[in-house]
């Protein structure tokens, strides 16, 4: 006999589905139509467990926002210096990505801009999150010698930001044919070294 799942199985359900159709067809084209067939439920039976298609949004972005500062607290929490605490980020960020592939297409997506607020807000916190986080770990390098401290802290955490999501597009536009988080270490390991003191760079003979 088949256990019947519990509503928050069922709200897990969806927001999974929501995740994968949003990589599958985009975001904009997303309907409770959709949902509904790829978990094998009736309509009225999505809406018993999210009222709005706007709450499943919600919910979709919540997941996000947990499994992104899950990644984020792994990558701080491993004892070792800021610069390499700025790559695990990086790093994690990717991988998270690569796992979660529908996170580009909704970051781009009219849903995010233009129909739905709240959407838009949560994941505008999240990437002011990211950037506190990067840019606080950079004046940390900056600190102990490890990275110029001719620049703003700030700038160079857009600057890295920029390079996981231009990077992240990419990814998608070719259809996911290389393999993100190898691509990204070998384009961070540039970056940082444009970013390391003349000095350091002169001991390493670079």
């Amino acid at each position: 006999m088949m256990l019947r799942k519990t509503a928050e199985e069922r709200r897990s359900e969806i927001v999974s589905a929501a995740l994968r159709l949003s990589d599958a067809m985009g975001p904009d084209r997303l309907t409770t139509e959709a949902i509904a067939a790829e978990i094998g439920l009736s309509q009225p039976a999505i809406f018993r467990h999210f009222r709005t298609k706007q709450a499943i949004w919600q919910a979709v972005a919540e997941t996000v926002a947990d499994r992104m500062t899950a990644a984020w607290g792994g990558a701080l929490g491993r004892p070792s210096g800021p610069v390499e605490r700025v790559s695990d980020l990086v790093g994690a960020q990717l991988r998270l990505i690569e796992a979660t592939p529908a996170i580009p297409a909704i970051l781009f997506s009219r849903e995010l801009h233009v129909e739905n607020d709240a959407l838009r807000a949560r994941f505008l916190d999240l990437m002011r999150r990211f950037h506190r986080t990067i840019a606080d770990e950079v004046l940390r390098a900056q600190k102990d010698g490890e990275m110029r401290d001719d620049l703003d802290p700030d700038d160079v955490a857009f600057l890295l930001i920029g390079l996981v999501q231009g990077l992240a597009v990419r990814w998608s536009l070719n259809r996911k044919g290389f393999a993100l988080e190898a691509e990204g270490a070998r384009l961070l390991a540039v970056q940082l070294a444009l970013l390391r003191p003349s000095s350091t760079a002169g001991e390493d003979g670079s």
